[in-house]
């Protein structure tokens, strides 16, 4: 189509002619109907000083402040690996530097009282729990006297979920396959799982998360090597599994019945109280961006989101496992 001098000058002059504001490209919403979100990447930057690595865990206490759990990057002239932002991003302090090149999965929990923080370390193959400026208050090694790990089977937990009774849950994700019960005092009480396909078994139970919505609590298990979820009773028993929508589950977190699912393979999804997807976030699947410069990143599409929690006034953030970290905000619509 041939166009004419004057059909592009009047074109011009119309487009000058509109409002700067509605000249602006519309914001970038993913969703539909009532999960709707404005998608805000780079929401959480790293504070001067200060280079993210791969963002793995993210966790928010009772007064709304923000907790980043990252590797740390090789050219970071800090080595702090827990960053603390307040509830609007600001950022207040880091911490952590024990945990550079470990960090990983990050949860919190009220006990006696106190808020604290449980940190799965990948390099040192320990759980700490730490107060919420990082004073550690307990360290869980390999539970050798679970009997799995007699022949040198590697350990290397993951992410922890909270057992209703006080103690808590430990995956061995990134290990030998199992879940460990232990008591709030860190003595192991059960030990279920293992490697394998069948009812019961695992691989790579990278998350977990008590799920309440049902006449019984159940512990969900992001069994990802699996391409699923395994729901399994607080004596370890295998209940159900759940594999619609699920591709390389990582981990969860629940908010008025709908359960979020950071998947590794490039999308955050929603299930509603029967575990159906009610919505695929930023879908970027099939990605090859890891380790890309950010500039080849697309906007609105996920690369591979590794934690993912609702903020207290229901807004999602995503953490994501890329080299240089990312951190998005969804703000919901």
């Amino acid at each position: 189509m041939t166009i004419s001098r004057r059909t592009f000058l009047a074109g011009a002059a119309a487009l000058a002619a509109t409002p700067a504001l509605a000249r602006r490209q519309d914001p970038l919403v993913l969703g539909s109907g009532s999960h709707r979100y404005r998608c805000e990447h780079n929401w959480l930057k790293a504070p001067e000083g200060l280079k993210f690595g791969d963002t793995h865990g993210l966790a928010q206490d009772s007064k709304g402040r923000i907790y980043v759990a990252h590797t740390v990057h090789a050219e970071s002239p800090s080595a702090d690996a827990v960053v603390v932002y307040d509830e609007q991003g600001k950022f207040l302090k880091s911490w952590g530097a024990e945990f550079r090149g470990g960090a990983h999965g990050l949860d919190i929990r009220t006990e006696n009282g106190q808020e604290v923080l449980h940190h799965c370390d990948i390099a040192r193959k320990i759980v700490v729990k730490t107060d919420l400026d990082g004073k550690v208050l307990q360290e869980i090694g390999v539970p050798h006297e679970s009997g799995k790990y007699a022949g040198g089977q590697p350990y290397v937990p993951t992410n922890v979920a909270f057992h209703p009774g006080g103690g808590f849950f430990v995956a061995d994700g990134y290990g030998s396959h199992w879940v460990h019960e232990f008591t709030a005092k860190g003595e192991l009480r059960n030990s279920f799982g293992g490697p394998g396909k069948e009812k019961g078994q695992l691989l790579q139970p990278h998350g977990l998360w008590l799920d309440d919505r049902g006449n019984e609590p159940l512990l969900a298990v992001a069994d990802r090597s699996n391409r699923r979820i395994q729901y399994f009773n607080l004596e370890g028993e295998h209940v159900k599994f759940v594999s619609e929508g699920m591709r390389l589950p990582c981990h969860f977190q629940l908010r008025q019945g709908v359960m979020l699912v950071p998947d590794l393979e490039s999308v955050v999804t929603l299930l509603d109280e029967n575990n159906r997807v009610i919505a695929s976030l930023g879908d970027g699947h099939p990605t090859n961006l890891r380790g890309k410069p950010e500039s080849e990143f697309i906007a609105g599409k996920f690369i591979h989101p590794h934690d993912a929690m609702f903020l207290r006034n229901g807004d999602i953030l995503v953490a994501e496992w890329v080299p240089q970290g990312r951190i998005t905000r969804l703000v919901r619509l």
